[in-house]
């Protein structure tokens, strides 16, 4: 059962050269994390805004389902209010009619438990290190009980030290909240380990590639020769 879907989607941005992506067909299983790989400029983040409801195809069509809720993003940069504390900032989201009756106030503390920052609730952004900013974006999206979690690289500013510790933890709470999910990274060691399925986007040629690396033993190695053939690919276009 899939919990989110593409069927034909292709997007142009106006005064573009031409589609970002086309014809694209995607699928994301009911409590999988799919984890999205590609160059830069390959339409990750475009895929990212479409799932995210922010922007519509010109054509194809996104079907969610029966589930009236929509994704849930956690943007790269955390973006919390430096005035509310991290128990406010998770729960900003219960203040929008939107989220009426899929939010909680006692759902406020279980999550940062279960993300590990229940000793920081109230605190002020400005007190956080870039790991705990990003775990508050995290309790921040799950607080309104999305349909999926959208992870547009959420990482990546973050020393490699950290990005390590917190690639695990990601897997763990994902497992643990059994939810869908969907992650745009370009950091392949990070897509190994968080998710369940990785598919390779290369802009209008679309999906070039689909591993499941706990099931076909996909190796790192495997995957970067994938890009390096994409990179020639484009340089021959």
């Amino acid at each position: 059962m899939s919990s989110l879907a593409l069927h034909g989607v292709t997007h142009i941005y106006p005064g573009g050269a031409g589609p970002v992506l086309q014809d694209l067909d995607l699928e994301v299983a009911e409590h999988e994390t799919l984890c999205v790989l590609g160059a830069s400029g390959a339409g990750k983040s475009t895929l990212v805004r479409l799932l995210a409801d922010l922007d519509q195809p010109q054509s194809g069509r996104i079907d969610r389902g029966a589930d009236p809720r929509l994704p849930a993003l956690v943007p790269q940069s955390p973006d919390l209010f430096p005035w509310l504390t991290v128990a406010e900032n998770i729960a900003l989201g219960g203040r929008y009619c939107a989220n009426a009756g899929r939010f909680r106030a006692e759902r406020v503390p279980e999550l940062m438990a279960d993300l590990g920052i229940a000793e920081l609730a109230g605190a002020l952004p400005a007190e956080l290190s870039g790991g705990q900013a990003q775990r508050v974006a995290l309790g921040r999206a799950l607080a309104v009980d999305p349909s999926v979690v959208l992870l547009d690289e959420p990482f990546s500013a973050l020393d490699p030290a950290i990005r390590a510790d917190l690639q695990t933890w990601l897997r763990d709470v994902l497992t643990r909240v059994r939810i869908s999910a969907v992650l745009v990274t370009h950091d392949v060691d990070e897509a190994l380990v968080v998710a369940d399925r990785i598919v390779y986007l290369d802009g209008p040629r679309g999906i070039t590639a689909d591993w499941t690396p706990r099931e076909d033993g996909t190796t790192r190695e495997e995957v970067l020769a994938h890009y390096r053939r994409g990179a020639i690919a484009e340089a021959d276009a």
